[in-house]
């Protein structure tokens, strides 16, 4: 579902190139989660945009759902986000003015694949049923990130893409999102790559790789 071949990506400084990524090689299958560990600054949240087609690589490959994101131009990558994606941040980056059902809906809009059944599954399970008609303002912070959680999910896209997901909650809300998410994903049948600074939230997915001056390794390597 998704592939990174020897990718490499740098910024440019005054005094230079400054390499971010080093060689970045990993593959991801349907239905597999992947947690990505590292420090402040090693490159996580570059090797999520890479992975969503908001940047490009200097070298090597990445592949998404079998196409190859090199190929695309800016159009090709907004559609494949838009029909292949689900993003989830910290920030819940909810939309003020829309109820929560039409929340959830958008992206599926978006993509043109609303379900009502799926939507309707997703509502009950996000233990949002009787809050459809209040706004994100009137939500906790549990909810909100349900809600963003199931806003992604709600198009079934082929790769969820979720940055610190639990970021912003407590450690009870934290463990009750996790574990509604892995859930949803399983059922949904999409890979899911999360980044986290946390061992704990990294636990329970399938695989975990720690990111260290720009290069990939087993987290006990």
């Amino acid at each position: 579902m998704l592939e990174f071949d020897t990718v490499s990506k740098s910024y440019p400084t005054p005094q230079g190139p400054q390499p971010v990524l080093r060689d970045i090689y990993f593959s991801l299958s349907a239905g597999e989660s992947l947690a990505l560990m590292g420090e402040s600054g090693s490159g996580k949240s570059t090797l999520l945009h890479l992975a969503a087609g908001l940047d490009t690589p200097d070298s090597g490959e990445i592949h998404l759902a079998g196409t190859a994101l090199s190929a695309q131009g800016d159009p090709e990558r907004a559609r494949l986000r838009r029909e292949r994606l689900g993003l989830v941040f910290q920030q819940f980056h909810l939309v003020p003015s829309l109820s929560v059902g039409d929340n959830l809906r958008l992206q599926a809009r978006l993509a043109g694949r609303e379900d009502a059944a799926w939507n309707r599954e997703l509502i009950e399970r996000l233990g949002l049923e009787t809050l459809t008609t209040r706004y994100p303002e009137q939500l906790s912070g549990g909810q909100q990130q349900r809600l963003a959680i199931g806003r992604a999910l709600a198009a079934r896209p082929n790769l969820l893409l979720a940055d610190e997901p639990t970021g912003n909650l407590d450690e009870a809300s934290a463990g009750d999102v996790l574990d509604m998410l892995l859930s949803l994903v399983r059922d949904s049948g999409c890979a899911l790559l999360m980044v986290t600074h946390s061992p704990r939230i990294a636990a329970p997915l399938d695989r975990c790789l720690r990111l260290t001056h720009g290069q990939l390794a087993e987290p006990d390597a």
